[in-house]
């Protein structure tokens, strides 16, 4: 018989600006991870010393996120020190790779209980900061032709034939949509407010949301990539697909991914486990899947990789209620939607990382903690989880409402 992988909580913090002046900016993270820690034990009474590891996404494991940042978040949170720790970075994969991995070591019996999500401070540790040959290597880049995920994005906006307009109007709905969730308290379940050494509050909730956006804000926006394209990265971008006589320049900080710092947090374990402890399963893991695409335009991974994770669990579209996309660019929600032939209405229900930002590292285990949410709020059964991921990677995992 198959063990089942059990998703027994599920949990993030708020998500700030990622930049200084960003209300999260003043704490570290080992602090925001190990605030998660702490909640996660008090919630649930949790005797630390049965959980086997913690496995934490970060994209800039350098400086106060370096020397294994998941390990350092445990002890810091005062667990038992049999805890184990490691951190992973599969770029903005790296949340849900970690779920992912924890559901296949308990899967397999190798483990019994495991804390997986991610954490990324991008106000004090900003997102480049590790270097590396994709995007800083000039000889990785010219013979690579690695060019910068925006242009990928217009890319794909001018390939599929979106405006300016298509791509705004679907950043307004994922403010919208996220205005609504936060001031109807459907992230309350999942978001731990953050609090300083001495238990003040910081913050309770999302404070990047931007609930006025409207389509005369977005439009006043200039385009963000424009600029460097003209550098020459576009027309390595279209020396790939020569078919496009010019990329269009549609995307700009109004519908793209924020930056934020955030943390999250998914204790995944075995039914004994959850036994043991006297814990209720939230869900389980059904299926995951990666693979990678073209790395030229580098975003069109995520509807591949569902594909796969539905033929890995025996399912088909039909039998998934609600899709989770992160929302890097609007151009890979539309582009995701359009190749899966889903609606809108049951994708991002609740918004996405246009409006609440995309804390790299973390963001696959907050969008875990969303849609579980999401499922029980609405009583319904399975969600699809998906990211593009850098290098033309995608992601996604099948969850089960138990």
């Amino acid at each position: 018989m198959t063990a089942t992988a059990y998703i027994y909580d599920a949990l993030r913090t708020p998500r700030s600006k990622g930049k200084v002046g960003g209300t999260l900016n003043e704490v570290k993270p080992v602090a925001l991870a190990a605030g998660l820690l702490n909640h996660l034990q008090s919630r649930h009474d949790l005797d630390t010393a049965r959980v086997d590891d913690v496995i934490l996404g970060c994209v800039a494991p350098v400086g106060e996120q370096g020397s294994c940042i998941a390990k350092a978040a445990v002890q810091f949170a005062g667990w038992d020190w049999s805890v184990a720790g490691v951190q992973l970075d599969r770029f903005c994969a790296s949340g849900l790779e970690a779920v992912n991995m924890a559901a296949a070591k308990v899967v397999a019996g190798w483990e019994d209980l495991i804390v997986a999500g991610g954490v990324e401070s991008m106000s004090r540790v900003p997102m480049g900061s590790n270097g590396g040959p994709m995007f800083s290597d000039p000889e990785f880049v010219l013979q690579e032709m690695s060019v910068p995920q925006g242009i990928g994005a217009d890319l794909i906006a001018t390939l599929d034939s979106y405006t300016r307009e298509d791509v705004d109007a679907y950043a307004v709905e994922s403010q919208h949509r996220a205005t609504r969730a936060r001031d109807s308290g459907w992230f309350d379940r999942s978001v731990c407010p953050v609090e300083d050494e001495n238990g003040m509050l910081i913050l309770e909730r999302d404070d990047f949301i931007k609930p006025n956006t409207d389509m005369a804000v977005l439009g006043s926006l200039q385009a963000s990539f424009e600029q460097i394209g003209a550098m020459g990265f576009d027309a390595m971008a279209l020396s790939r697909y020569p078919q496009v006589s010019k990329i269009h320049h549609v995307h700009t900080p109004g519908n793209s991914s924020g930056i934020v710092d955030g943390a999250s947090a998914v204790l995944v374990g075995s039914e004994e486990a959850g036994r043991d402890l006297g814990l209720e399963p939230r869900g389980r893991v059904v299926a995951t899947a990666v693979l990678a695409t073209d790395p030229v335009i580098m975003l069109t991974g995520p509807a591949p990789a569902a594909r796969k994770c539905l033929t890995r669990a025996g399912l088909d579209r039909n039998d998934i209620d609600l899709w989770e996309i992160n929302e890097a660019f609007a151009s890979v929600p539309l582009r995701y939607m359009r190749e899966l032939d889903i609606d809108h209405e049951i994708t991002n229900v609740n918004g996405g990382a246009i409006a609440m930002g995309h804390p790299l590292g973390a963001t696959g285990g907050c969008l875990v903690s969303t849609v579980l949410d999401e499922l029980e709020r609405r009583a319904l059964n399975r969600a699809m989880i998906s990211l593009c991921v850098g290098g033309g990677m995608g992601i996604s995992t099948i969850i089960e409402r138990c």
